[in-house]
């Protein structure tokens, strides 16, 4: 969220203490806007006193011809940058969101969303909103198809295609958004905290560019449909149209939480480095990172101790992650010759339950039906105990594995 620059850090702490206040002064003057809104009904002079009181509160809105805006159209689509789109968008034309996420109540009416009941399915959704599209009376929709929010400067990620199975003409709505000294939107912040940096900083600039409007053509798929949809606004907003879900945005912010969580995580940039020859790769490695791949390598062979040392290393300079070498070794993507147990004496000798869940490990994997076991029954309820703990730990590295 803040600056990498040194001038505008600098510039961001020496202007904390006046946006502080203007974040107190502010909340008090956002509650008064909230109830203005709720008490006027929607009509042009209540957006135009709307808008007003917003720009006290640091949000302009500009628009480039509202000419262009089709009144016969019932569906916008925009691209998604931030948590309040739609509200800043209703400060020019009357419009409704429907809410996908969260239950239904006050904070979703307070958003400003459309509540249509707990739909079951998309298809539910979907008949729900053309239905509503075709009562007369009702104010246009708009959605969000990219079902997610981007920063908005580098590309826009797959649009949905059920937002064009609702009417066969839409209207797109580019969408920018500008503020200064920190970033406009990050990942996985709560419409709370986007709220509050909004009251924090100097103002927040949305330009709004309404686009010609968009007719379906004759037996085009809803997919084709919201492609072409995709590219026009990718073109107008300067960005690349990728292919890239809400769903792939989900996973990789799981992976990240994922990774920071692990105790032996990588580093970024040793995670995030392709795949090079190993020739290219031994050119520029510095003294510290050799340290590191052998501890690494280290832990690679307590797993898999059959493995050569030589091949778990050219492997590791190449991923420089410990899980992902053990996969490609286990699921066969690199080649080796197993080592036998006399070149392995050197080598120090892994702990009791390491043993245990590599040897557990690696029988689960040949014969995933099978369960670790001790080849002998032990004795002492002590010594069965402890085979009991170490099989369940076995156990627990192949699930998580």
């Amino acid at each position: 969220r803040f600056p990498t620059d040194g001038f505008l850090l600098l510039a961001l702490l020496l202007y904390a203490p006046v946006g502080l206040c203007l974040l107190v002064l502010r909340l008090f003057i956002g509650v008064h806007v909230f109830l203005l809104s709720c008490a006027l009904p929607d009509s042009l002079l209540r957006r135009f006193i709307v808008r007003v009181m917003c720009s006290v509160l640091g949000l302009f809105v500009r628009q480039n011809d509202p000419r262009l805006r089709d009144g016969s159209v019932r569906v916008y689509i925009a691209n998604h940058v931030t948590h309040f789109d739609h509200n800043v968008i209703n400060l020019l034309t009357s419009c409704n969101t429907p809410a996908l996420n969260g239950a239904p109540g006050f904070i979703c009416w307070s958003r400003g969303f459309l509540e249509l009941g707990a739909a079951g399915s998309r298809a539910e959704l979907v008949d729900s909103l053309r239905i509503y599209s075709s009562q007369e009376g009702n104010v246009p929709l708009l959605l969000f198809p990219e079902e997610a929010a981007t920063n908005g400067r580098v590309g826009l990620l797959r649009f949905s295609s059920w937002p064009f199975s609702i009417m066969d003409m839409v209207q797109p709505v580019a969408l920018q958004v500008q503020r200064p000294l920190i970033t406009v939107s990050v990942a996985d912040s709560s419409w709370i905290a986007e709220l509050l940096w909004t009251f924090f900083v100097p103002f927040t600039v949305y330009q709004v560019r309404w686009m010609p409007s968009v007719p379906r053509r004759a037996e085009e798929l809803s997919e084709d449909f919201a492609l072409r949809v995709q590219e026009l606004l990718a073109v107008e907003l300067g960005v690349v149209s990728t292919r890239l879900t809400a769903a792939d945005k989900a996973e990789h912010m799981k992976r990240l939480r994922h990774t920071s969580l692990l105790p032996f995580a990588p580093a970024p940039s040793l995670a995030a480095r392709p795949r090079v020859p190993s020739s290219l790769a031994g050119a520029g490695s510095s003294a510290p990172e050799d340290v590191q791949v052998t501890a690494m390598a280290q832990r690679v062979k307590e797993v898999l101790p059959h493995v050569p040392l030589e091949v778990i290393t050219t492997d590791l300079a190449q991923t420089g992650c410990v899980d992902t070498t053990i996969a490609n070794l286990l699921e066969g993507r690199v080649s080796f010759f197993p080592e036998s147990k006399e070149t392995t004496t050197d080598l120090p000798a892994p702990s009791t339950s390491q043993a245990a869940a590599a040897s557990a490990f690696q029988g689960s994997l040949a014969v995933p039906s099978s369960k670790p076991g001790t080849k002998h029954f032990a004795k002492s309820p002590v010594e069965r105990h402890l085979s009991l703990q170490e099989r369940k730990r076995a156990l627990y590295d192949y699930a998580r594995r």
